[in-house]
């Protein structure tokens, strides 16, 4: 027995989490740039916008990564191809994020704690939307019920 190709069932879900992300990060830019720039200045509003466009990076990643791993593992989630691409984008994004901290960490034109607290909203925020997104979803699993091999609207048995 194989598993359900999840490639047409997901796709639309990880489309739907771009889109919100992309809201996301508007609203992130926006408020966190204002935010910042009443608390810091100048350095505050670049903190706020920097860190939503990280934010919305590394979301996006995440999304991206798993409809080019269903794709490329022909949509096996259950798949070597499938793991290894999203693992190694995981992996990615971390040593990604722990270089642009460290780039970033003394800089005069950035503000680091307004930088730090967007970056820590966006990630909050694209875990609800990943669950929201998820929770929302109507994904067969590709399980026979009882009564599944039955002609609808009858006891008959299907032919």
């Amino acid at each position: 027995m194989t598993a359900p190709n999840a490639l047409d069932h997901v796709r639309p879900v990880f489309r739907r989490i771009l889109v919100w992300a992309a809201l996301l990060a508007v609203g992130l830019a926006v408020v966190g740039g204002v935010v910042g720039l009443l608390v810091a200045g100048t350095p505050g509003l670049a903190g706020g916008l920097l860190g939503a466009v990280l934010s919305v990076v590394f979301l996006g990643l995440t999304a991206l990564s798993v409809l080019v791993a269903l794709r490329a593992s022909g949509g096996q989630m259950l798949s070597g191809a499938f793991f290894g691409i999203v693992m190694g984008t995981w992996v990615l994004k971390f040593i990604l994020f722990i270089v642009v901290l460290v780039l970033l960490r003394n800089r005069e034109w950035v503000d680091f704690p307004v930088l730090a607290i967007v970056i820590i909203v966006g990630v909050v925020g694209s875990l609800v939307i990943d669950v929201v997104a998820v929770a929302k979803a109507r994904v067969p699993i590709g399980v026979r019920l009882p009564g599944d091999d039955r002609v609808s609207g009858d006891d008959r048995p299907a032919d």
